[in-house]
């Protein structure tokens, strides 16, 4: 008897790379793989960038034609899963085909958080998540707008630098007192800020939002705490929501913050089903609690893990979270996790906009946030993946070349084993 072979619920990134990586450890079984989307799953980081401001739309797909050719994917575009049998082992379709499979993999992502009052409906609102979205977004740039984004956090504030270049005069609303506080030691923070204001954008910071109006004249008003501000366009960026609809009423445990809750296999709590990308949420080392993380290096990784895990391969090492984004002509990586308790020490100067912060517990390396200066974070990664205490006095020092110091780091902490 024919296997039914393993189903892909979802069409983005994450299951592109599960895919691959099936053919890649030699799964010669049926793959099939379902997508809401008409297209071919591409990059997402693009859509707030390139695909915005670009003469001409970036290549964006996770795989060339040879690779799907090679791979040999069923992929059913236009596609909704509905229903999920954990007990027959079958995936249901909004139009009644049923897919049964030895293996399931959930890749269902997230969908973007969205404000009653500014629906998805709205033609001057815009949620980027989708690159139908983003070509929605940039032809409403072309007139050069008077644009209010809703959100300070990574997403918005690529969209605001992106906005600015094409000409759009931008506010930015953000409920917290400083920007990306949760994920930038304070000085990184004031340095985003001041650079988005050096480029023209006006930040309001703290801010309370009451209420959008569509006025009679196509625009629209914002009621907020600090008054009311009128605008052509109107951009949110509040955030994910995983899509776990379908695990959640398929019965899979969910984790209290949302998000399908698999261990570090990827495996979810039926073993038949697997999890991966941003609908997921998993617990990491050092954290309390089980967590999501939205990154394009989460969703490859922990695709290349639950691959593997199906097929009883070997599994790839755990990975550091590693995030990186784009703002205007500025790059910004980090590496690890925040934590509220964690001393940061810094090297090189944010006024010449390339510096290196490395949070830390108790002079372990935990947290890394980079400006402009990616080589140097590359170059100290390993003393993050080892988790042990460093002496940090040396880092500081610009004469200090980092991969040496690096290297004498591990040395010392193999010494002392």
């Amino acid at each position: 008897m024919t296997s039914p072979g393993v189903v892909i619920v979802g069409a983005g990134q994450s299951a592109a790379v599960a895919a691959h990586s099936l053919r890649e450890h030699g799964y010669r079984g049926r793959i099939t793989m379902l997508g809401r989307e008409r297209h071919k799953p591409y990059e997402r980081p693009p859509l707030s960038k390139a695909v915005l401001v670009a003469t001409e739309e970036p290549r964006l797909e996770v795989l060339t034609e040879e690779s799907w050719t090679r791979s040999d994917i069923v992929l059913l575009s236009g596609s909704d899963a509905v229903a999920l049998d954990l007990a027959q082992q079958h995936v249901r379709l909004a139009d009644g085909q049923v897919l049964e499979y030895e293996m399931c993999l959930i890749a269902t992502g997230g969908e973007a958080n969205t404000l009653a009052s500014a629906p998805p409906a709205n033609p001057r609102v815009h949620y980027l998540r989708t690159l139908d979205d983003a070509r929605r977004l940039r032809a409403a740039l072309q007139v050069k707008p008077q644009v209010a984004i809703l959100g300070g956090g990574f997403l918005g504030l690529e969209i605001a630098n992106s906005a600015l270049s094409a000409g759009a005069a931008v506010t930015v609303l953000e409920r917290a007192a400083t920007l990306l506080d949760r994920f930038l030691p304070p000085e990184a923070s004031a340095w985003l800020e001041s650079g988005l204001r050096d480029a023209g954008a006006q930040i309001l910071l703290g801010v309370s939002l009451s209420d959008v109006h569509s006025l009679p004249s196509g625009r629209m008003r914002l009621i907020t705490d600090v008054g009311d501000l009128e605008v052509d366009e109107v951009i949110v960026a509040i955030g994910l929501l995983p899509n776990d609809a379908l695990a959640r009423d398929a019965g899979l445990e969910i984790a209290a913050g949302g998000g399908i809750l698999v261990d570090a296999t990827c495996r979810t709590s039926n073993e038949h089903v697997f999890a991966c990308g941003d609908c997921t949420s998993q617990q990491r080392p050092g954290q309390i609690a089980p967590t999501r993380l939205e990154s394009w290096q989460n969703a490859n990784e922990q695709a290349r893990t639950a691959a593997a895990a199906m097929l009883g391969a070997p599994l790839p090492g755990p990975a550091v979270p590693w995030f990186w984004t784009d703002q205007g002509k500025h790059n910004i990586q980090v590496l690890g996790l925040p934590a509220p308790d964690l001393e940061y020490v810094r090297r090189g100067d944010p006024a010449e906009d390339k510096v290196l912060w490395i949070g830390h517990r108790g002079s372990v390396p935990l947290h890394g946030v980079a400006i402009n200066a990616g080589s140097d974070l590359r170059a100290i990664r390993p003393l993050f993946n080892r988790r042990q205490p460093v002496q940090l006095e040396d880092f500081q020092l610009d004469t200090i070349n980092l991969r040496a110091w690096a290297k004498q780091m591990q040395a010392d902490a193999d010494a002392t084993v």
